[in-house]
């Protein structure tokens, strides 16, 4: 099963796409960056996002779920972005399977408060990989793959 992580923000989204054979297996990996400040980022959003999903072609979409913001403004920003995200999801008739920050570190480190050099260092472990290459959104991203891989169990899923 190919499984498409996505660590979402305001102006990087994280992805990491994973094969979850008897092996785990990074495909690929990077970010979605979007550089306008205006309402229409949410345009670019949805047509970068779109064709992320048709070039990667997942089974299921894993998504980082919001816990906490300092600041207002921006986790209002963020769940727009998740909005977006999760409607194409949906439209495209993609299996979608949310997780918070902690069960994520949990699944990955074993550990629900690591930091995000802990878990950077333990998906480049569970994968067999040198290092995952760019900002910890990417390393994020590959994660929360990683979490739907280890705890993700379709009968008892309700959403699709």
């Amino acid at each position: 099963m190919k499984i498409l992580g996505i660590d979402p923000g305001t102006s990087r989204i994280g992805y990491g796409l994973i094969n979850s054979g008897n092996n785990l297996k990074l495909i690929d990996c990077g970010l979605i960056e979007i550089f306008d400040k205006s309402i229409s980022k949410f345009s670019s959003l949805a047509d970068r996002f779109e064709k992320l999903i048709k070039k990667t072609n997942p089974d299921l979409v894993a998504l980082e779920k919001i816990y906490f913001a300092r600041n207002q403004k921006t986790a209002i920003e963020v769940a727009q972005a998740r909005g977006i995200l999760i409607l194409l999801t949906l439209q495209n008739k993609i299996r979608l399977i949310e997780y918070g920050p902690v069960e994520i570190k949990q699944a990955v480190t074993g550990y629900g408060l690591a930091d995000k050099k802990s878990v950077a260092k333990m998906v480049s472990r569970i994968l067999k990989i040198d290092k995952i290459k760019g900002p910890d959104d990417i390393s994020d991203a590959v994660a929360i793959a990683i979490t739907a891989a280890v705890r993700y169990n379709p009968i008892n899923q309700l959403n699709q």
